[in-house]
């Protein structure tokens, strides 16, 4: 079987979509099953129920083995959500939720070509997910955590990955962190700086900004500056959780104190993925070819117009501007490739690798206004998939 999806394109900022055609195309939902063969005769209805299909299940329980050639669980990506954090709404809960899943899932399969199924919960219990997930693996190959709210979408995607022998990714989290380092490492091309040497600012530090951070330092830029909404996390503060402590550990290397004008003096990237508002004098404070990545949704920190004053070099996550952050750059891909290897996760490697592949597409291309492929360009999940697969297939 596989999962159909009407491909969409995204509207530019002279077509606005009204409310009406929105509602008209999600009635009914945005997926649908279609199967692969054409059951159009006793004999194909033999062959693909009853009495065929007995054979094909015998063989899979003498030979388990035959549960990865012969249905379409090993290629099969169950988009999880609990509807805690849905992209600008929070928390609204699992059913409200399920419009992204759909969506989610339609991406997969008009830039991955792998077919995913959308599996909202209605618990947010970490260990109910947990025994939900394991008790449903073999209906599935790999699992795409969405929209779950930190801190506890760290816990659940690490306990995950050690619970199940199949590739885990929080696309919030490693999604976007694959794509800013994409987006960056072509920003630092465009203004003439080392990757490596650049100052880094990330403005929140939930799902997206420790994985960004994450990402950066395995990379190896050594001066990072985490901010969450109490200011900027560094070794003396008493109020953070595990996670933020571990990155306070291993960021903020000067030991810088204070809030966001503090932490932008004297920085190359400014990285925003909170809902806070940076003043336009904070700006002032950065370095010469600033590169200023405004990603919240849908009022980015500084509106691009501002930061184009101050910075070299913006992007933000909407698709109205030039240099659009978006996660389908990386998921489709990175989900094919660790399955076209049969991985039974998605490392750091690999993700380095896909942030990799993402940037060279821009090739000759490059300019400030085009640090990252268009989200339709048909080349992107391949590419990503290919780089992917290398490295999954030698670790």
């Amino acid at each position: 079987m596989s999962i159909s999806t009407t491909p969409e394109t995204t509207p530019g900022p002279t077509t606005p979509v009204s409310s009406r055609e929105v509602f008209a195309a999600h009635e009914g939902g945005k997926l649908s099953v279609q199967s692969t063969m054409a059951l159009d005769s006793k004999r194909a209805l033999s062959i693909a129920y009853t009495p065929g299909v007995a054979q094909v299940s015998r063989a899979i329980a003498e030979d388990p083995a035959r549960h990865a050639t012969h249905t379409w669980a090993s290629r099969l990506v169950a988009v999880v959500s609990d509807g805690t954090s849905v992209l600008g709404l929070g928390d609204i809960g699992a059913a409200a939720s399920l419009p992204v899943m759909e969506g989610k899932c339609a991406l997969f399969k008009e830039f991955g070509g792998l077919n995913s199924i959308p599996l909202v919960l209605e618990t947010t219990d970490v260990e109910e997910i947990i025994e939900t997930l394991v008790r449903l693996r073999p209906s599935f190959g790999a699992i795409n955590l969405e929209d779950v709210s930190a801190p506890r979408c760290f816990e659940l995607e690490e306990r995950l990955i050690e619970a199940l022998d199949c590739p885990v990714m929080h696309d919030d989290q490693h999604g976007t962190a694959v794509v800013v380092l994409a987006a960056l490492t072509n920003a630092a091309r465009v203004v003439g700086k080392e990757l490596a040497g650049l100052r880094v600012v990330v403005s929140g530090a939930g799902a997206a900004g420790i994985a960004i951070t994450d990402i950066l330092v395995n990379v190896g830029i050594g001066d990072v500056v985490l901010v969450d909404s109490q200011g900027v996390i560094h070794r003396d503060r008493n109020d953070l959780n595990p996670i933020k402590a571990r990155y306070a550990a291993i960021t903020n290397r000067d030991s810088v104190m204070g809030g966001i004008r503090e932490a932008l003096d004297g920085a190359d990237a400014f990285i925003g993925v909170s809902s806070s508002q940076v003043p336009a004098e904070d700006l002032e404070a950065m370095n010469d070819g600033a590169i200023i990545f405004a990603l919240s949704n849908p009022d980015p920190e500084v509106m691009p117009e501002v930061a184009a004053r101050f910075g070299q070099v913006v992007a933000t996550g909407r698709s109205d501007f030039p240099n659009q952050i978006n996660n389908v750059l990386a998921f489709p891909g990175i989900f094919r490739g660790a399955l076209d290897a049969s991985a039974r996760r998605i490392t750091p490697r690999m993700k380095i690798a896909a942030a990799r592949a993402i940037a060279d597409l821009v090739g000759g291309d490059l300019a400030a206004d085009f640090i990252v492929p268009s989200p339709l360009d048909p080349r992107v999940a391949a590419a990503v998939a290919a780089a992917v697969q290398e490295v999954a297939s030698g670790e």
